[in-house]
Parts: C-alpha cells; sequence; structure tokens
C-alpha cells in the first residue's frame, strides 16, 4: 500500500512509472530484513527488528566509475560515513548502505570487501564506503549488533532495478516515524520535456519527527491522529530520531549542483513536519548519473581532461521541485506502507490507519477518488 492508493497526490509534478527511486535509470536498491524473537530484552539474543538496505548507483562498478554527487546535512546527530571525501572530491564512488546505528561499522566494511571482490586482478581497490544509520533501539536489540557482512551481500544480490518493497523491510525494518512505524519509502518526479526531461528520485530511511507535526500534502495529520487515539511509544524524546534520505537523478549536473539538490530534500523533510531537531540526524546524498564514463581519481590511464556536460541553471528549478514533492511521498509512502509492529519489551508501535489518513484527507479536501 502507498500514498496513491489511498488518493493521497502530493505537489504537481508527474511520478515515474514506479513512482520510486529506481525509475533513475540503471539505479536499483537491494534489502536484507532480520525479523526474529519475542519478549524481554536480552542484548546479543534480541528481539531482533533491524537490516540493511543498499542503492547501486548504476548498473556498473561504481568504483571504477564514480557519479558526480554532493551531500547536505540538515542536522548532524548522526552518520553518513565517506562523506568528506564525497565533499572534498564530489565523485561518489561506492555503493550506499543503510542500517542501524550501530552497525555502520559492519555495513561500511561489507562494502570494502565487496568493492575489493569486484577489483580488476591484480589491481589494489581502495573505498571509502557512503553508509547512513538511524537508532531502531526501541523496536531492535540494536546493542546486540545483529547485522553481519552476509546481511550486506545478500542485500547486494537481492538489488533490483524494479518497484522497491517499502515499509518494514531493509534498514526501516525497526524504525518509527512520528510515532507511527515507518520505514523505507522512495518516490520519484519527472521534469518537463523540455530538452528531453529529467527523472529524480529519492528513496528515505524515516526514523524521526514528532506526532503532532506531521503533514501530509498540508494537512495536520498527527494533530488529528493523535496518540490519544493510536498510541505511539516514544520512550524519552518525542521529537527525537533521523532521516537519512538518498537523491538520485538522470540530469548532467556537476558536484555543486548535485549539492543544491541535496539542499532540497530538507524542504520536503520539512514539509512533512520534520525539523532537523537538535536529537535527530537528518542527512542527504544526491548523485547525478547523467555524465557517465567517468574515471576513479587513482587511475593513472585516464586522460587528462574529460569532457562533460552541465544542465544549464536557468533550468534547475524543475529538479529542487522535483526533489522536494518525492521528498515529501517518500515520506508519507514509508508510513502507509509500513505495518504494525511489536518488539523488544513488548514495545509497539502502530501502523498509521488507512481509514482514518483517508478520511482525514478527504475532509480538509486533499482526499482522491478512490473507492
Amino acid at each position: 500500500m502507498r500514498a496513491r492508493d489511498l488518493g493521497i497526490v502530493i505537489g504537481l509534478m508527474s511520478t515515474g512509472p514506479r513512482n520510486a527511486i529506481t525509475d533513475v535509470a540503471g539505479v536499483a536498491v537491494g534489502h536484507a530484513t532480520l525479523v526474529d524473537g519475542d519478549g524481554p530484552l536480552v542484548v546479543g539474543i534480541g528481539p531482533v527488528r533491524t537490516g540493511v538496505t543498499v542503492i547501486l548507483p548504476h548498473a556498473g562498478d561504481i568504483g571504477s566509475e564514480p557519479l558526480f554527487a554532493g551531500a547536505h546535512t540538515l542536522n548532524g546527530n548522526g552518520e553518513l560515513t565517506g562523506l568528506e571525501w564525497v565533499r572534498e572530491s564530489g565523485m561518489l564512488t561506492t555503493p550506499i548502505g543503510l542500517t542501524n546505528t550501530h552497525s555502520v561499522g559492519v555495513v561500511r566494511d561489507a562494502l570494502v570487501t565487496a568493492s575489493i571482490r569486484s577489483a580488476p586482478v591484480n589491481r589494489p581497490r581502495w573505498a571509502l564506503p557512503v553508509v547512513g544509520e538511524t537508532w531502531d533501539g526501541y523496536l531492535n536489540d540494536i546493542d546486540g549488533q545483529h547485522v553481519t557482512g552476509e546481511h550486506l551481500f545478500s542485500a547486494l544480490v537481492a538489488a533490483s532495478d524494479g518497484p522497491v518493497p517499502e515499509g518494514n523491510v531493509g534498514a526501516g525494518t525497526g524504525t518509527k516515524a512520528f510515532g507511527f512505524k515507518a520505514g523505507i519509502g522512495t518516490a520519484s518526479r519527472v521534469t518537463g520535456k523540455t530538452h528531453g526531461g529529467h527523472t529524480v528520485g529519492v528513496l528515505v530511511q524515516a526514523n524521526h519527527g514528532r506526532r503532532e507535526r506531521l503533514a501530509v500534502d498540508g494537512v495536520p495529520v498527527g494533530c488529528e491522529i493523535t496518540r490519544d487515539e493510536v498510541p505511539g511509544p516514544d520512550l524519552t524524546q518525542p521529537g527525537g530520531g533521523s532521516i537519512i534520505v538518498v537523491v538520485a537523478t538522470d540530469a548532467p549536473l556537476l558536484p555543486h549542483q548535485c549539492r543544491r539538490l541535496a539542499q532540497r530534500a530538507s524542504l520536503g523533510i520539512a514539509r512533512g513536519g520534520g525539523g532537523g531537531e537538535h536529537s535527530s540526524g537528518d542527512m542527504v546524498i544526491a548523485f547525478a548519473t547523467g555524465n557517465r564514463g567517468l574515471r576513479p581519481e587513482d587511475d593513472e590511464d585516464a586522460p587528462p581532461w574529460a569532457e562533460l556536460r552541465m544542465l544549464n541553471d536557468a533550468h534547475i528549478d524543475e529538479l529542487f521541485w522535483a526533489t522536494i514533492e518525492a521528498t515529501e511521498e517518500a515520506v508519507v509512502n514509508s508510513l502507509v506502507a509500513a505495518e504494525t509492529m511489536t518488539g523488544r519489551d513488548g514495545i509497539t508501535f502502530h501502523a498509521i490507519p488507512h481509514h482514518r489518513l483517508r478520511e482525514v484527507m478527504d475532509r480538509y479536501g486533499r482526499g482522491g477518488s478512490v473507492g
């Protein structure tokens, strides 16, 4: 189930055929989902509610053919490894991994291993993988560190350029947002056909936000579906948590333009009710596939120059809005797709009730024609 299945249409722009990050040609997404055990928390045993998600930026070897990229941090109480090199070089040189806070190192090291395995024979490979996290310890035995390198390898094998599973999957297995169960969400937008048109795809790992601030297409859903109606047992800080956003586009953007796209994802977060609170880690990476054929920085056989294409900034506003709309909808999709989950110590995060969401949207004149 997705937002549009409930008649909820966010923004003015058209979506790609899948309304997913995989609408950007060559991008693939894979998940490994870990669910095991019930009852009281026993560190190292469970219950386990976590996983790994991996985004492959194109169908080739990203280590041998990097892409231009940029990043933005709305609030830095989180981790997205490898960003210093992305900022310094303007390049994305590895797949992007997502997992829980205490498993970042394992996933990072496994991506290094995967990079080494894919390197040309007798040629050393170096890698500074990009791995993001959110804290899923409300439901998961996060201190037990149940994610292994094999889970990352499984996610890589499972990666597909088709429809993207959402909700309680992969790195979103144990996450919540706005006091509801959330998880992985995705959406896409297609710009006008001027100069051929371009696609922007977004994937989020949503684990952020206060219930009373949740907005869906401008409707104050969190004020209507309160905790008195649907409990949301945030145990410490009700607004705590994080969101990681991955933005992909097939437009021919340079690194500084990718960074500008990443900044606009923050507006999509804000439109949904996220504020980059002090205890939140809100981090974005954006990459562009419109200049394929780039060579890695250590390729001594590379020519001293490269011919590039660049979208004229006079036409970049559509990409900004595509990023804003797709980010906002991806967060909503993460909520709508998620199912109620009970984790450690019997803690339960409930799915947002679809019938109530439609009822509220209809009352504010934002509903659709779904029967």
